[in-house]
């Protein structure tokens, strides 16, 4: 079985794949750290804090950057990264990462995924977050991070 933790760089992302690990540690199971880079959404990139405002955007950059990070707190985990396209006009991007996620928890055999996410399970969500539409999935368990540790 394996673990997944969708990883965007952000506090609570890393404090996912931290616990992720952890937990793999304890049960001897596989870390998968996931980064979904969408195609030609700069917008998105900027809204993550991947790149500033004025910077040129490229998804291979961003994806070096990603995977050093994700380094530095898990050195064991697998990684990979996933550029879905639009495939549809009327899906939002976190539609599209959304629809990423749950294909490769699928895909890897997902046992626990691990979301980094102050407002997964709300009542009301901002569509922005991947949190609360990938926590609906039944096929796996969902470990949701919503504090950074503080040390």
């Amino acid at each position: 079985m394996t673990y997944l933790v969708p990883f965007d760089g952000s506090a609570l992302a890393e404090a996912a794949l931290e616990r992720a690990t952890e937990f793999a540690e304890l049960t001897d199971e596989e870390v998968v750290a996931l980064i979904v880079i969408p195609l030609d959404e700069r917008e998105f990139a900027v809204e993550r804090g991947w790149i500033d405002a004025d910077e040129r955007y490229d998804p291979d950059e961003i994806e070096a950057e990603l995977e050093v990070a994700i380094r530095a707190v898990a050195p064991e985990a697998t990684i990979r990264c996933e550029r879905p396209e639009d495939v549809s006009s009327v899906a939002s991007v976190t539609t599209d990462v959304v629809r990423t996620i749950r294909a490769v928890a699928q895909d890897v055999d997902a046992e626990i995924v691990f979301i980094g996410s102050e407002n997964a399970g709300r009542v009301s969500t901002p569509v922005s977050s991947v949190g609360a539409p990938v926590s609906e999935d039944p096929r796996y368990d969902v470990h949701i991070v919503r504090h950074v540790d503080e040390d």
